[in-house]
């Protein structure tokens, strides 16, 4: 089991994870099956999608933003409940089959941490089996 830590700047923000994941993965070698990574905040989660145009982390943010506005009647004291029904949406953990130590992601897919609470330091907790 391995941990990334990461810092978001902004405070909804997708942060394309992709690369060292795949990184992890090769350095695990042929003999595991898949990647489980998990997200263990309960304002931030993961999620894969293309990772070839920039314009989709900002039109999948914006949809976000516009489905859950942080300005409705919210009674959570913190103030970010929006932030946790973004995340209960995105999810917190995604599974990603191996083949030969490389991730079996489609042509146009990445891996993004999704922080709707930040700026904060965060973790990503990823498991190999």
């Amino acid at each position: 089991m391995f941990t990334i830590k990461l810092k978001s700047r902004e405070k909804n923000q997708l942060i394309d994870i992709t690369d060292q994941i795949q990184k992890l993965a090769r350095e695990q070698g042929q003999d595991q099956a898949a990647c489980l990574v998990f997200v263990p905040h309960t304002t931030a989660g993961v999620t894969i999608n293309e990772n070839a145009d920039p314009d989709v982390k900002r039109d999948l943010i914006m949809g976000l933003n516009q489905l859950i506005p942080d300005t409705m009647d919210f009674r959570h004291r913190e103030g970010n409940s929006d932030a946790h029904i973004k995340a209960s949406l995105i999810g917190s953990s995604v599974t990603i089959p191996l083949k030969d130590g490389r991730l079996m992601l489609g042509t146009w897919q990445g891996i993004f941490f999704a922080e709707f609470d930040g700026p904060r330091n965060r973790s990503i907790v990823v498991s190999f089996f």
